[in-house]
């Protein structure tokens, strides 16, 4: 039995998208949705750890809650597991005492 070469089998037609957003607009949707993001994770984190910084024990309330940041333990900042494993906060200055501490050891030790 001869094999037809020619047949195709039968797909259901894909209309190309019509996109008329700018790169513009496009830039600007993925940002705000980073924004959110970002907000959601520092929300859910304040809920789950309290408005206490985890390293010097520092309490905070509503008025101040700004000066707490969020920390991701593992430098990660993709990494955003609902149950906050991930996270813990610290107030501004634990935070950057926490980043600058690499850097001081290496300063120290020449590197």
């Amino acid at each position: 039995m001869p094999q037809n070469r020619s047949f195709k089998p039968k797909r259901p037609l894909m209309k190309k998208a019509n996109n008329t957003k700018s790169v513009e607009e496009i830039i600007r949707e993925l940002k705000a949705a980073g924004q959110n993001t970002n907000i959601n994770y520092r929300q859910q984190s304040l809920q789950i750890h309290g408005l206490i910084c985890a390293k010097c024990g520092r309490e905070f309330d509503e008025k101040n809650k700004n000066l707490l940041t969020v920390h991701h333990k593992d430098g990660n900042h993709d990494n955003n597991p609902l149950d906050g494993s991930n996270w813990e906060n610290l107030c501004a200055y634990c935070h950057d005492d926490e980043h600058t501490r690499g850097l001081l050891g290496d300063y120290i030790t020449g590197k």
